[in-house]
């Protein structure tokens, strides 16, 4: 189990914590200071390469949308950038390809860093494990930033460090497998920063694991 503490424990062998915290403003506020000082200078993690957010949701102030925004803040700053609706992409940006380009041979889930931006050509170089794809201005709605991810997104995928929000505003998705899915995601270290109500909440709701799927009844017909 977590530590159930505000602080870390003095224990150098600990890679699992529970960082208390109800008020998701204050919430949003630790996941910032985790990945710009706290984890990198305790436990030597790259803030941008090692370390991934995972959220529940998309929408709220500790959604992947404001998550993604204030992270950039924090670890990427600057003015200026390709701005694409409600997104800005700057040099060093790490991004994220959320659909199959087989033309560039990259996929739903492959996550990047910006290394170029030619406005001469309106192009984006983006890296991918040391392997750069060029894309053109108008093929960037394929790509989201990546400092927060949906917990959903992040299946199948493993992260040098792992936090994650987990707070009541969430409870519509709260279930125990996402949870579980969160977790385990992290090679590492894992945190969690929320409140215990909502980590009760998760950890109760195991209503996923009932499908029905009215099988029985079919087999009986035929």
């Amino acid at each position: 189990m977590p530590s159930l503490n505000n602080e870390y424990s003095s224990d150098p062998q600990n890679d699992f914590y529970f960082i208390e915290q109800e008020d998701p403003e204050k919430v949003l506020d630790i996941i910032i200071e985790l990945c710009k000082e706290r984890i990198t200078r305790r436990f030597n993690f790259d803030a941008v390469d090692d370390i991934q957010v995972l959220t529940p949701m998309h929408k709220g102030l500790v959604g992947a949308l404001n998550l993604n925004n204030r992270l950039q803040e924090a670890l990427n700053p600057g003015e200026g950038g390709i701005i694409r609706g409600d997104r800005t992409y700057r040099v060093n940006d790490k991004v994220m390809q959320i659909r199959n380009n087989y033309d560039k041979e990259v996929f739903n889930g492959d996550i990047g860093r910006i290394v170029v931006i030619q406005w001469e050509n309106r192009e984006v170089t983006i890296a991918y494990d040391g392997r750069e794809v060029v894309y053109d201005f108008s093929d960037l709605d394929e790509i989201v930033l990546a400092y927060a991810v949906s917990v959903h997104k992040s299946q199948g995928s493993e992260y040098p460090v792992v936090i994650i929000p987990i707070v009541t505003q969430h409870y519509i998705l709260l279930q125990r497998n996402l949870i579980y899915t969160a977790v385990t995601r992290g090679k590492n270290l894992v945190v969690i920063v929320g409140s215990k109500k909502a980590m009760a909440i998760g950890i109760n709701n195991n209503t996923t694991l009932q499908r029905y799927t009215r099988l029985r009844h079919r087999l009986i017909q035929h």
